[in-house]
């Protein structure tokens, strides 16, 4: 099974191509060339090391919560 994680862009690269992003204290370099125009502070969907979308902060806490709730559940 494959899953996608909400990921906070905490930093830029100078190539734009590469970010670093956050999640519950958490960092993970990803790649970001696939979202013209991200920007520090902005929320993504992280798959594979790649940002496949760009998420408002309402829907990255809701993906986080989600995913929270299934950890607690098992």
């Amino acid at each position: 099974m494959c899953l996608a994680v909400p990921l906070k862009i905490v930093s830029l690269e100078g190539d734009g191509k590469h970010a670093v992003g956050e999640a519950a204290g958490l960092t993970q370099n990803l790649r970001v060339d696939f979202l013209p125009g991200i920007a520090v502070g902005d929320y993504v969907m992280v798959h594979a090391g790649f940002a496949i979308e760009k998420l408002t902060p309402e829907q990255a806490a809701e993906n986080l919560a989600c995913i929270e709730a299934a950890i607690h559940a098992l």
